[in-house]
């Protein structure tokens, strides 16, 4: 990132128009951002005055209206722009904040004297650091509190900040301020399993790269070739691979089909503690899947304890002009724990993705279709955000019915699934959807969901019963949809792969050509799962029952399981 607020400065020097940092009229920019402490995190105090912290300032953008319709077309496969995708410097023209929103924050910042502040490309991130003190005369009403978890450390506000009025319609919200960092993780059931004689069996027991690819009809052949092409997997907590683990995994499960034993790239800190188990499963498995395809991995831990890691990835995304073209993210938190405005601009970074051609997939989560108690006692589901992004390919989870045959998958109870309360249903699945919702032969009361929000996953593929090899320990039975994301993200870079040998352009933003397949006659492209539901609320109307999956789309597994030589053919060159 250039320093000094990169391309602002020119700005301003235009900019004749004095501007007061008299403190007016004070607005909440989030008044709807609970804050809430996680299980575990302990109050330390307030911080020093003189402690440095990070925030991140996201500027009103222009051109989302137009942002949206071009994701639309280049996204489309019948629109005579699909795969006509922006470069990010193009991206930036469009939605770059106007002179007036950059010359009054700057000078609003400057104001307190904050300096040392740095840009996105696309101008619409500030990032400064500050002292606490003057981050609370900057944001009145804020508050700078510590919290601690073992060894790490994080500084928020417990209390709602405010900004000057002429302020609020230049920026949507503060970063580093009340969230604190979550993430769907992969979770070890081998104590579950108590039959001695399955203990003692050896690596054929539980789901490895060769049972996924026996499972989707992947061959030895179905490996990247290009060397443009390429895949990523981002991590927001203290978690890190070990390219060790990565090499002896593949000594172990990679035998039969040609692979790479290293990440080729890492953006951002990559510790030298202990390996995590989700690091590991991300890495391991997106190689595997989309194997001999050039990997990088995002490894945002937050190293300030200001910052808010899922947004210091946004960032990266919005300051490097050569990404991988598929990202497999396994992070998620409830949607009523976050802002409006915080939900509506994530979203809007992904249009910008989409619109450059990525494809980014984020896991659906392991509480099914999730619960919580409104105001008036009574319970409803519990969407999960970014899996109900209207802009990304949401992953769910499967199990095989018989857990050690490789047979017809069921849905894994613990899959993500339901209806946004946030984002409308967007009209590429409205006619799939419909149809669910019309066909089902059991839906849960409709006082529990809003049957017109962006329904999710979209896709799913096993999530259970996996071997991961961690700190040079190959493990068994490790699962969740942190587990199907990278599978499907791998199989989406291999089917790029063959886009780029002809020399298309790569799937982008995947949503309106999966829900076209069916209506072309290239249903088979997926196997339906038409068997089990996900968990939900434990009350005496729904009994622990969310979604149950149901022939063609469901909000459990979505379209199903793909069956890879079809989605190829489907979404491949012809």
């Amino acid at each position: 990132m250039a320093r000094g607020c990169w391309g602002i400065a020119a700005v301003l020097a235009l900019c004749a128009v004095a501007w007061s940092c008299t403190l007016g009229l004070a607005l909440q920019l989030e008044r709807d951002q609970p804050f809430r402490v996680p299980p575990g995190w302990a109050h330390a105090g307030r911080v020093d005055p003189g402690h440095p912290v990070q925030l991140t300032f996201a500027l009103r953008q222009r051109g989302t209206d137009h942002l949206a319709r071009l994701v639309e077309a280049v996204s489309d496969p019948q629109s005579p722009q699909y795969g006509q995708y922006l470069s990010l410097e193009q991206v930036r023209d469009l939605v770059q904040p106007s002179p007036a929103t950059l010359m009054t924050v700057l000078k609003w910042l400057q104001g307190h004297g904050v300096e040392g502040c740095q840009s996105v490309t696309t101008l619409d991130f500030l990032e400064c650091y500050l002292p606490a003190s003057v981050a609370e005369r900057l944001l009145p009403g804020a508050e700078f509190h510590r919290y601690v978890l073992g060894q790490r450390s994080l500084v928020r506000s417990p209390l709602p900040y405010t900004v000057p009025a002429e302020l609020a319609e230049h920026l949507d919200f503060v970063g580093g301020m009340h969230r604190f960092p979550t993430e769907h993780k992969a979770v070890s059931r081998a104590g579950a399993r108590k039959d001695p004689q399955l203990s003692r069996a050896s690596f054929h027991l539980g789901v490895t790269p060769a049972i996924l690819r026996q499972r989707y009809n992947m061959t030895g052949g179905d490996v990247g070739l290009q060397p443009n092409n390429s895949q990523a997997c981002a991590q927001f907590l203290e978690q890190y691979f070990h390219q060790a683990d990565v090499a002896e995994f593949m000594q172990l499960f990679g035998s039969g089909f040609a692979h790479r034993t290293q990440v080729d790239r890492v953006v951002g800190h990559q510790g030298h503690g202990k390996a995590g188990l989700e690091a590991s499963l991300d890495v391991e498995y997106i190689m595997s899947t989309g194997a001999n395809v050039s990997t990088w991995v995002f490894s945002n831990p937050g190293r300030h304890e200001s910052q808010e890691p899922f947004l210091a990835w946004l960032l990266l995304l919005s300051n490097m002009s050569a990404l991988p073209w598929v990202h497999s993210v396994s992070y998620g938190d409830d949607e009523d724990s976050l802002s409006y405005a915080y939900m509506e601009r994530v979203n809007t970074e992904f249009m910008k993705a989409a619109a450059r051609g990525l494809t980014i997939l984020f896991a659906s989560g392991d509480d099914g279709a999730g619960c919580r108690r409104v105001h008036s006692g009574n319970h409803t589901f519990r969407p999960s955000f970014p899996a109900s992004s209207p802009y990304v390919t949401t992953v769910g989870g499967t199990s095989f019915k018989n857990p050690f045959l490789v047979t017809e998958e069921v849905t894994d109870y613990i899959s993500g699934g339901g209806f946004s309360n946030v984002f409308l249903m967007p009209q590429y699945q409205a006619a799939a959807v419909g149809r669910f919702l019309h066909s089902a032969s059991k839906l849960p009361p409709s006082s529990y969901y809003n049957s017109s929000g962006r329904a999710y996953p979209d896709l799913a593929a096993l999530s259970d019963n996996y071997w991961v090899v961690t700190n040079r320990i190959p493990l068994p039975w490790v699962s969740g949809t942190s587990a199907s994301t990278p599978v499907v993200a791998g199989m989406v870079a291999l089917i790029n792969d063959r886009r780029l040998q002809r020399g298309l352009a790569p799937l982008g933003f995947l949503n309106p050509a999966l829900y076209q397949l069916q209506k072309k006659g290239l249903g088979d492209a997926f196997y339906d799962v038409i068997q089990g539901c996900h968990l939900s609320c434990l009350d005496g109307t729904v009994q622990g029952q969310g979604f149950c999956a149901t022939p063609a789309w469901d909000p459990v597994t979505g379209w199903g399981t793909p069956n890879f030589p079809r989605l190829l053919r489907a979404l491949g060159p012809r």
